[in-house]
């Protein structure tokens, strides 16, 4: 993933949302790629084409729009984090040593998928990339931060899933309440701050 191609694919995406071309729908931006649906009915196949073609060719820096900086508290380890140890172990660190390059980093948001408000999240450290789990959970906790080969994510819902588990956030990622209801969205850059057990636990007290 390389984040030049991210930020055009952001930028063309943005475009599209802001100066639409005729039979346009809808567009859903991907790690290097960029969905568009349209109406054919309204706007040929080629015409379509040559519109994203030019629009493509005239992108500036201008055309990004600035990334939002977001702060997700993560409680690392213990019962939030059951796989730490082994991720520490097969990258031959001590989990103290894990959580401090975990959350040393600035993240980018390349795209929300899999689950609804679920972030993939680029700019891990290979120092603690780790394979996924060779048998799947079935239902991983609401907040759960995982690892996943290269990437690092946060699980918005309690669902299935197969990425090493090594902390838990109390923030609510998606919240289909709020008007915006994913917390995150792509381009936006995250970091992950540590905090104690009685912090997460107060963290719920107060939301």
């Amino acid at each position: 993933m390389q984040i030049d191609i991210h930020r055009k694919v952001r930028g063309l995406a943005r475009c599209l949302e802001e100066q639409p071309m005729p039979g346009f729908r809808e567009v859903v931006p991907g790690f290097a790629s960029v969905t568009v649906f349209y109406d054919p009915l309204l706007i040929s196949y080629r015409q379509a084409m040559q519109q994203l073609q030019d629009r493509l060719a005239h992108l500036s820096a201008a055309s990004v729009d600035c990334p939002r900086e977001v702060t997700i508290p993560v409680c690392y380890g213990g019962v939030f984090g059951p796989d730490l140890a082994e991720v520490a172990k097969l990258n031959s660190l001590t989990p103290e040593e894990v959580v401090a390059i975990h959350a040393n980093e600035t993240y980018t948001v390349y795209m929300i998928g899999f689950a609804p408000g679920f972030p993939y999240l680029g700019g891990m450290p290979e120092r603690i990339a780790t394979p996924r789990r060779a048998t799947p959970r079935l239902s991983i906790p609401v907040g759960s931060v995982g690892i996943g080969g290269s990437q690092t994510g946060v699980y918005p819902l309690e669902s299935p899933g197969g990425w090493q588990l090594i902390g838990r956030t109390p923030l609510a990622l998606f919240d289909p309440q709020r008007a915006e209801p994913s917390l995150l969205r792509a381009g936006d850059l995250v970091r992950f701050q540590p905090i104690s057990e009685q912090e997460y636990e107060k963290w719920g007290e107060t939301t």
